[in-house]
Order: C-alpha cells, then structure tokens, then sequence
C-alpha cells in the first residue's frame, strides 16, 4: 500500500488525534497542511475532499477520503489491528467510545475556531469568547475525571492505550491554550504516561513541518 495523506494543521487537535492513532499503528502517511486561521480549509480543492471544509481528511491509496476524526482512527483500527485502540469486551469498548465521544462531540466542537469566530461575530469581546472555550473545557474535562474514576491502570482505561487516551491528550493542550483550570491530576498523570510514548511525542503540535 501506499503512504496515506493525512490533511491536518499542526494545531487541530481533531489532526492531532489522528497522527497519534497512524503512529501507534505504525503506519506511513505523508501530511498536507491546511492554514485553519488563513481559511485554507475551505478552498474549492480541499472542499472536494470532504465538504465540511473541516480537518482532518484522510486520503487513501485509490482516491477514497475519510473524514472525522473518530471514525478514521476506528478505520485504522480495522485494517491495522494491532495495538488495538478499542477493548475486545463489548461494555469496555463502549466505554471508552463513550470517553472519546465526549472530548470529540461535546467539548471539542464548541470550542474550536468555527463557533468562537461566530461568538466573535455576535459581538463578544475576547475575553467572553475565551472563557466559553474554557468553560466548556473545564465542564467536559470535569465529566471525564469522573468517568474514569472506577478504572485503575496507566491509561485512561487500565494498562493499554485506547481510542480514550488519543482524545484526552490533545484536549489537554486546548486546556492550557485556553487557561482552564488544570484540575484533574489522574489525567495530566495519563497525559505524562501518554507523552513518554513515541506515537504520542513525535505527533505533537509542535514536532510537526507546519508548526508555526
């Protein structure tokens, strides 16, 4: 087979989550960047990869595009199945999609660039726009604290990475981003165990060609 493209930004986190599952899984990819602030998401040739004009699309051998971020990660998952990113066990696997769709349906998208510029455009100062962002994080983090409280383990979930932990990392840099209050030492102690891993490390925002 041959590299897959990954269309990101070095500082979606949706991207993020992506390039730690392709890493994890040990597979090529070459990466196209997409400037989110200079709305180069939303150009004729990227809307034709996938219509929402979001990141990430993935772009497969044969011209097939997968776009959301969860679903590519469960694609890898399939085709790659080793390190698995979701339980065997039917009420575990459930779990942790349910951890994951927290960060990835509920906290992330009412944070992110697209409804902070449309709080911005109703006429909220910086300083409003910023503490939603916060807010909604601080809420969302504070749900999945919970939400793992009854699971011991290295990981979100026991002692193997998840789909849980490729969400949890890269909203923990929005957290900061944002300054909200780091409150919740069993996940920054999660996200350490995550970045000792090189599939975590070398996918940061930073260590990537377009980092800014």
């Amino acid at each position: 087979m041959s590299a897959m493209r990954l269309h990101g930004y070095f500082r979606s986190t949706a991207s993020y989550r992506v390039r730690i599952a392709l890493n994890l899984k040990g597979l090529s990819y070459d990466q196209r960047s997409h400037h989110l602030r200079k709305g180069e998401q939303r150009a004729p040739a990227y809307l034709a990869l996938n219509p929402q004009g979001l990141l990430p699309a993935l772009e497969l051998d044969g011209g097939k595009v997968l776009t959301q971020s969860l679903a590519i990660c469960e694609y890898l998952d399939e085709i790659a199945p080793e390190p698995a990113l979701l339980p065997g066990d039917p009420l575990a696997r459930a779990q942790v999609r349910a951890f994951a769709q927290v960060i990835a349906c509920d906290i992330h998208p009412v944070q992110n660039l697209k409804i902070l510029d449309r709080l911005r455009s109703l006429g909220l100062s910086e300083d409003a726009v910023a503490g939603w962002a916060r807010a909604t994080i601080e809420e969302g983090l504070d749900a999945c604290d919970r939400l793992i409280a009854d699971h011991a383990g290295r990981f979100c979930f026991g002692d193997a990475v998840t789909l849980a932990d490729i969400c949890l990392v890269p909203q923990l840099i929005n957290a900061r981003r944002f300054g909200a209050d780091l409150r919740w030492p069993r996940l920054l102690t999660i996200e350490a165990a995550c970045l000792s891993l090189p599939a975590f490390a070398d996918a940061m925002p930073e260590r990537q060609a377009d980092a800014e």
